[in-house]
């Protein structure tokens, strides 16, 4: 069984239907002790959305949970990804196959899909694996940015020079995503790798929030909040909701409180004896 993280992060959620829509379509889940963030932004009619989002988190809690129990998510397989990868990527694959194939047998819920952002944290590292345009953002000391690139519409504009970040705030491709869980038979998933270090603080969210607050603004509040989570959260989706909350908003926010990488050496050995 891997490290408890449980008093290595500090993990707050926050979500809200916003101010337009009638239900909420976003899912999020998280489980602060195996160091996993989950949080998905679903698309489809009627209540589709909210189903196909469900199904993804529930399918990553619980499949990433199972195989964190028995293995080290730190241990470098042999195709030279870490299990963490590894793991990330094959249960993604599983929650598109899962959608596409509800989509395939029950009409009501054709073409459904959602986005999907997942973190694990593990040895003083984060994996991230994205698809679609929910985010992962770092706030480390003062600087903010974000870590995940959208898989979407206007992302590929800006990469290409056809429109600018300044233009692309008034777009109206906004929610044009190239990549969804659950509309083909397979999908790609993007993982990375990071670093963390203590005090870092880490923002999931979906596009309810990045569209309607600027990231200048999201940084302020962060930084202006940052004692208080819980309160920084809150701020987030009221800004959302001021500023229009034409959609669903949902953060999850983690605060790194302490080192926790993997023991090494004579001593860890020792430990694993009693385990």
């Amino acid at each position: 069984m891997i490290a408890n993280l449980g008093t290595a992060l500090e993990v707050v959620t926050a979500t809200d239907p916003g101010m337009v829509r009638s239900h909420n379509e976003d899912s999020i889940g998280t489980d602060a002790e195996i160091g996993l963030a989950v949080l998905a932004d679903g698309m489809g009619g009627y209540n589709a959305g909210e189903v196909a989002s469900g199904i993804a988190v529930a399918m990553l809690s619980t499949e990433m949970k199972q195989a964190l129990e028995n293995h080290e998510p730190h241990v470098v397989d042999g195709s030279g990804e870490t299990l963490a990868e590894k793991f990330v990527r094959e249960n993604s694959a599983k929650a598109n196959a899962a959608i596409y194939q509800t989509a395939k047998s029950q009409p009501q819920y054709a073409g459904m899909g959602t986005t999907l952002v997942v973190a694990l944290f593990f040895d003083n590292r984060m994996t991230v694996g994205h698809i679609g345009d929910s985010r992962l953002y770092r706030l480390r000391n003062e600087t903010f940015e974000q870590v995940t690139r959208d898989h979407s519409l206007l992302q590929e504009q800006i990469d290409s020079g056809m429109i600018t970040k300044e233009q692309a705030r008034y777009s109206q491709n906004k929610n044009l995503v190239t990549r969804a869980v659950g509309i083909d038979p397979e999908v790609e998933t993007e993982v990375h790798t990071y670093n963390v270090e203590p005090s870092d603080i880490y923002l999931l969210c979906s596009d309810g929030l990045s569209d309607m607050v600027q990231d200048d603004d999201i940084h302020e509040t962060l930084s202006a909040f940052q004692s208080n989570l819980p309160l920084a959260a809150k701020q987030l989706v009221q800004l959302a909701n001021d500023n229009g909350g034409r959609d669903n908003i949902s953060v999850i926010l983690v605060r790194v409180i302490e080192d926790f990488a993997v023991p090494t050496g004579w001593f860890a050995k020792f430990k694993a004896w009693f385990r």
